[in-house]
Formats: C-alpha cells, sequence, structure tokens
C-alpha cells in the first residue's frame, strides 16, 4: 500500500497529515502525545507553581489533554494505546505534582496527591459515545 502524506508546515505536519496506512493511529497517537508534552513543557511554570491545584487541573485537561486526544472520535484504540494514553496522564499527574521518577512514588499516591482519578479513557469514551450519537441523527436526517 503506497503511502500519502499531506504535510502542513511546522512541526505538527505528521501529527495531522493524512496518511493511508494501517499504522496511522500509532503514528498519530504518539506524535500527539509529544505534541502536549512539549505544550506541557512550554507552560510549565503555570502548571507547577502559579495556580491553585482544581485550575491547574482544569487547565491540563483544557489545554494539554485536548492537544493529545483531538480527534479521537475516530481513533481504534488498542491495548497498547489506552496504555500509552493512561502513562500520558500520570506524567500530566506527576509534571504537575513535581514528583520525579527517582522518588518511586506509586501512581495511586500521585493521584491521591492530585486529588484526581484515571479520567482520559473515560473522557475518549465520552467522546466517541458523543460522536457516534451525532453521527447517527445526522445519518437519520441525510438519509444515508
Amino acid at each position: 500500500m503506497a503511502h500519502r502524506l499531506i504535510s502542513m508546515p511546522g512541526p505538527y505536519a505528521l501529527a495531522i497529515g493524512d496518511m493511508y496506512d494501517f499504522n496511522i493511529n500509532k503514528i498519530i497517537n504518539k506524535s500527539r502525545i509529544a505534541i502536549a508534552k512539549a505544550a506541557f513543557n512550554k507552560k510549565r511554570a503555570i502548571f507547577t507553581n502559579t495556580l491553585g491545584l482544581k485550575l491547574r487541573k482544569k487547565l491540563v485537561k483544557c489545554y494539554i489533554w485536548s492537544i493529545a486526544i483531538y480527534g479521537v472520535e475516530t481513533w481504534t484504540l488498542r491495548a497498547v494505546d489506552q496504555k500509552h494514553l493512561e502513562s500520558f496522564e500520570m506524567w500530566c499527574w506527576r509534571r504537575m505534582e513535581k514528583i520525579i521518577w527517582t522518588n518511586h512514588v506509586r501512581k495511586e499516591e500521585v493521584l491521591l496527591r492530585a486529588k484526581e482519578q484515571r479520567n482520559i479513557l473515560l473522557e475518549i469514551n465520552k467522546r466517541k459515545v458523543d460522536w457516534s450519537h451525532f453521527a447517527w441523527k445526522l445519518s437519520s436526517k441525510t438519509g444515508y
């Protein structure tokens, strides 16, 4: 199968490019997570120090997660992809709470410190359900 990549200017060429291949989800997921991590690191001061915990969590979910899971409604999530997304979620909470890996803090402890639960996969499932409901309504109106 031939690869076709429509590149866009800037660092988002691979993430937003249109590639016809069975590995498209793997490529997009990893590059989106990398772009989201770069966005987090770019605004690290905001997410780690300045604001209260509740507001920082909202900003992470709004600003960082939206970058990572853009277009998730059309992804086929394998177990490996789910593991990467959960790892990314934990990475965000660890960075936000300034917990380095050498401290050997368990995931449950990180979630307690952040006063958070594992939510990224729940958010993805919610978006998929909303999208399928929208597609169903659209198809019933147009007759397709």
